[in-house]
């Protein structure tokens, strides 16, 4: 819906003054909702007992990785014109375009294995310390934000709030459960996969 309604502003002559601009903060902020939500998912699983939820987190974390390359396709093509030299010099210069491309390069591994064959290769504690570095791209993407708009932070910092609070829930979780785990406890049913790949 997001691409639509973009395609449909395009043709509609929607796109302001500056169409190329329009175009890279929409990509950008659903880049970042996505992740986001993608994020959202377990803690909002476990805190109301919705064990369905977890079957969309793998679609919304693919989403994401759609809208960032969307985002850095609108950067390398309508901006830049395929000006590598330039986009370089861009990345090295530049700290939010270097927080922007490190988010970007971090989640071309979790898109690359979010199948269920993956899994299986990779082996299940493998690949969760793999999907983890969705929490390092989600705060790459935030301080790309950030960092771009410079004077007017309000909206960056709503992601900010949001994206500590997830992470605030799940250091807590970690260390409450380690608080609370048995040693001569019976083995306990595996923890459902982090990141945003697990399909169950």
């Amino acid at each position: 819906m997001p691409l639509a309604r973009l395609a449909w502003k395009g043709t509609h002559d929607g796109l302001g003054a500056n169409p190329i601009e329009f175009i890279t903060l929409s990509t950008g902020t659903w880049t970042l909702v996505f992740l986001l939500v993608t994020l959202a998912i377990t803690p909002l699983r476990r805190l109301t007992g919705q064990a369905w939820l977890i079957r969309f987190r793998r679609l919304t974390g693919l989403f994401a990785f759609f809208y960032a390359t969307l985002h850095f396709t609108t950067y390398i093509w309508l901006d830049k014109f395929f000006d590598f030299p330039e986009m370089l010099k861009d990345i090295a210069k530049r700290p939010f375009i270097t927080a922007g491309f490190t988010a970007f390069v971090l989640l071309i591994p979790l898109a690359a294995t979010s199948t269920a064959g993956s899994i299986r290769r990779l082996g299940g504690r493998n690949w969760q310390l793999l999907h983890r570095l969705i929490y390092v791209s989600a705060l790459g993407g935030v301080v790309h934000f950030w960092w771009k708009v410079k004077a007017d932070t309000r909206q960056p910092a709503i992601y900010a709030a949001i994206l500590a609070g997830l992470l605030g829930y799940r250091i807590i979780a970690s260390w409450g459960s380690k608080v609370h785990k048995s040693p001569t406890s019976e083995v306990q049913s595996p923890r459902p996969m982090k990141g945003y790949g697990a399909l169950h």
